[in-house]
This record gives C-alpha cells, structure tokens and sequence, in this order.
C-alpha cells in the first residue's frame, strides 16, 4: 500500500492542513494498515448521503472517545469534484482524522482508472499488500457497521501493534525499503566465502575428507 504514494503528497483533514510529504511520514501512517479509498463527489447526492455514515463508521474505529486503541484504519478521500470549492465543501463533511490528495493532483483521475472506479460513491479497501480486498464496501459498511472491520482485520492478517513498541515498529516499518539492499549485501559476501573456500582446496588446506573417502576405496569403513 505504501508504494501507491511514496512520490504523492497527503494531506490531513485538520484545520492547517498538515501535508505528509516525505518517505518516512508516509510509511509511518501507512504501513501495517488497511486503507480505504473514497470515491466521491460533492455534486452526488448518494456521496452526500452515505458521508456521515461513513465519517460514523471510521470514528468508532479510531477516535479514543469511542475505542481503547485506534484501529489500524486510515480513510483516504479521493475527489471526484469539478472545483476545488466542491472538494473543500465535502470534506467538512469527513473524520479530521482521514487524509485527501490535493485537487490539483492529477493521481486522482490515475487512482479512479487504475481500480475501475464505475459508480459513487465506492469505498475500494487495501490490503497492506496494496491487494484490493473488496472492490466496494459500501454496502457492507451500510449493512454490517464496524462490524465489518473484524472480517477485514482477519482477511489482511495485520500485525498486532500492542505487542510492539513504537521504536520496535517503526524500525519494522523503515526496514522494508533496505530489505533489498542487505540481501544483495550479504549475497555478495557469501560468493565471496564460497571463492575463499575453494581457494583453501585448490592449496591443499582442509583437505581431511579426501583421506576418509580414500580409506573407504581400500575397504575401510563399514564392516558390512
């Protein structure tokens, strides 16, 4: 899922409209989490009506007030305004907790294409994996309530940050991207152990083996 914005710019619903702008603020909202990518519009009036229930839905899960520890949630509004007037409108309408790419953007119009985005409002759901994990909850949030979030925490196989702390978690978040890095690292270094070792043989060192396969030729060994 991180990888869809580690070149984008998110912004936060909140009244100065922070912006998570570098590789390490992205990863650390986003990583271990399931995502939700709200289509919608202001001019829709099935967008106007299914935003409070959903701004509803992601506050249970997430704000204090409601819940002991915060889901590993994060709502992501993706606008299909036609003004940025439009955009600014709808999103008094959501949590401040949920993020939104800036009207300008043009990765807006690349996410509707890139998952098939065919009516409003859809809420697709992201693994952390980047895998869709439904097309469109709608429904299921209308229906189930919070309820469904139990389904989604089970199917993506989230890792359970209580029995982490946050310096452990972090540096689990921040080690995927030099993953790649160590394991050429130490691939390098074991060719360069596998050469040493032939070098030992080719000059005779450690070498002891060959006399045991010798005496099994001349009828050492096993008695039977």
């Amino acid at each position: 899922m991180v990888d869809l914005f580690l070149d984008r710019v998110l912004v936060k619903n909140n009244k100065d409209q922070d912006e998570l702008d570098t590789e390490r603020e992205i990863v650390m909202r986003l990583q271990n989490r399931i995502l939700m990518l709200f289509f919608a519009s202001a001019a829709c009036e099935s967008c106007q009506q299914f935003a409070p229930t959903l701004a509803d839905f992601f506050k249970r899960l997430t704000d204090e007030s409601y819940v002991d520890r915060s889901a590993q949630l994060v709502l992501l509004y993706i606008s299909l305004d036609e003004s940025e007037e439009q955009q600014e409108s709808f999103l008094k309408e959501l949590p401040k907790r949920c993020l939104f790419l800036a009207y300008e953007d043009p990765y807006r119009r690349e996410l509707e294409a890139m998952f098939n985005v065919e009516e409003l409002p859809t809420v697709v759901v992201l693994r952390p994996d980047c895998s869709i994990l439904i097309g469109n909850a709608v429904e299921e949030i209308l229906e189930l309530g919070t309820d469904c979030y139990r389904n989604w925490q089970e199917a993506s196989e989230l890792i359970d940050r209580s029995f982490m702390i946050s310096d452990d978690f972090e540096q689990k978040s921040m080690r995927s991207f030099t993953d790649p890095v160590r394991r050429l690292k130490y691939k390098v270094e074991d060719e360069r152990k596998k050469k040493k070792k032939e070098k030992r043989k080719n000059r005779g060192w450690g070498r002891g083996g060959d006399n045991d396969a010798e005496a099994e030729k001349d009828g050492g060994g096993a008695p039977f």
